[in-house]
């Protein structure tokens, strides 16, 4: 049985939970933050441009891109994961290496 489910919200339509659309389900936390991890890569990298920023990375993908998260079934431990926190750890990486 699947108790962790990714979620994921549209930085673009903030707050409104009719955007909202499921992911996936997951037997593992490990499994749910690796798909959530995926999720922010590709929005990060869609979101990308050449010559940008990093800071100007973040910027567009706080206002553009996917921002998943994990709901867990009743009686399991909260899964820890933050999509804005770990699209801050990325765009560095990602605008040196282009």
């Amino acid at each position: 049985m699947s108790q962790y489910k990714v979620m994921v919200d549209d930085n673009f339509h903030y707050m409104e939970e009719d955007e909202r659309r499921e992911y996936g389900t997951f037997a593992t936390p490990e499994d749910a933050i690796a798909a959530c991890r995926r999720l922010v890569d590709q929005s990060l990298a869609e979101e990308y441009r050449p010559g940008m920023t990093a800071t100007q990375l973040f910027d567009r993908y706080t206002s553009f891109g996917d921002e998943p998260f994990v709901v867990v079934a009743s009686g399991v431990a909260k899964v820890d994961f933050s999509a804005r926190a770990y699209a801050q750890s990325r765009v560095e990486a990602l605008c040196a290496d282009r």
